[in-house]
């Protein structure tokens, strides 16, 4: 099945969600950001601890439900007598829940800008590599 997937998730965040089940997590990077645009609530998300440039054929991952999604904007200013400086974040906060591990069959596209997609299939905890 296609996920889209969020890569660079820590291993301690994804050992989390496996046991409590329903977590919100808040994303800054833009690579996983545009991942995040690309789902709404309902749909399944493939997270793994593996870096974008590292994402291959077989490599494991947590399927989870998207329960939630609410993109906000952050404004920062600074100023002194000389200038004045105005920047601004966009963050993404998704609610999942946690389905099941998966790991990936296909990495359908990987670039720059766009969602990563994959193909991957369910895998049963007793299931060898």
């Amino acid at each position: 099945m296609e996920y889209i997937a969020l890569t660079g998730i820590a291993d301690s965040l994804i050992e989390i969600l496996k046991k409590h089940h329903l977590r919100t997590l808040e994303i800054r990077s833009p690579q996983n950001f545009v991942g995040v645009l690309g789902l709404n609530a309902g749909d399944n998300v493939l997270l793994t601890s593996t870096s974008l440039q590292d994402l291959t054929n077989g490599t494991q991952g947590l399927i989870a439900k998207v329960v939630q999604k609410q993109i906000s904007v952050h404004s920062i200013v600074s100023s002194n007598d000389f200038y004045i400086e105005e920047r601004e974040a966009m963050s993404a906060r998704i609610q999942l829940q946690c389905r099941c591990m998966a790991r990936v069959r296909n990495v359908i596209s990987n670039e720059l800008g766009k969602p990563v997609r994959v193909d991957a299939r369910e895998i049963s905890c007793y299931e060898a590599r």
